[in-house]
């Protein structure tokens, strides 16, 4: 005798394939970076930004860091200006302005201390714990937006990421890291608001 399996119970058992891959995906993307708050307040005829990122780090990055690898971590910050086509159906965005506040990251066996080093400013900290390590790096405090670009914020926005930089990893680690998603940790963009006038 043959059986014919309904067309429902095939759709049944694919929608349950999807799903569970959708979890899958989502449970991945859990150690994911993220911004708790980015805000701005004025300041003379610009704008300061100010934002808390948190970095939760998978047992890969951190294995990777107590064996001596830098890890570079990057904060982007851009600056898009949208113009109205077809009113609020369909805007053109063109980014008007972005910049990078890079930093590395690096476990000292010899003191048991973390060292952060900032690539802009070119100073160092240390830290004697890796919570404390991230958490300073998560700070921006007072970052000046240019006033040259914010004097009219009516259709300017202003967002915000923060990636592990897989590009700065030793050679031999990068071909694994690019396709392992446990490299692959990286903050959605967060849409910081205007304060209103």
């Amino acid at each position: 005798m043959v059986s014919i399996m309904p067309a429902y119970v095939t759709v049944k058992r694919l929608l349950a394939l999807v799903f569970g891959v959708f979890l899958s995906v989502q449970t991945a993307q859990a150690g994911a970076f993220f911004i708790n708050d980015a805000h701005t307040s004025p300041a003379g005829n610009g704008y300061l930004l100010n934002a808390n990122i948190q970095y939760p780090l998978n047992a890969r990055v951190k294995e990777a860091l107590y064996n001596g690898v830098p890890i570079s971590f990057v904060q982007e910050i851009q600056l898009i200006r949208s113009y109205p086509v077809l009113g609020e159906w369909w805007q053109w965005q063109s980014n008007i302005w972005s910049t990078e506040i890079r930093y590395v990251l690096r476990y000292h066996d010899l003191s048991q201390q973390y060292l952060l080093h900032s690539m802009d400013t070119q100073t160092h900290r240390n830290f004697t714990t890796l919570e404390s390590a991230l958490s300073g790096m998560g700070v921006i405090k007072d970052f000046s937006l240019p006033p040259q670009h914010t004097l009219d914020t009516h259709n300017l926005v202003l967002r915000l990421r923060t990636q592990i930089d897989l590009n700065a990893l030793p050679s031999p680690m990068r071909p694994g890291a690019f396709l392992s998603n446990k490299w692959d940790l990286a903050s959605d963009w967060f849409e910081v608001a205007w304060p209103s006038n």
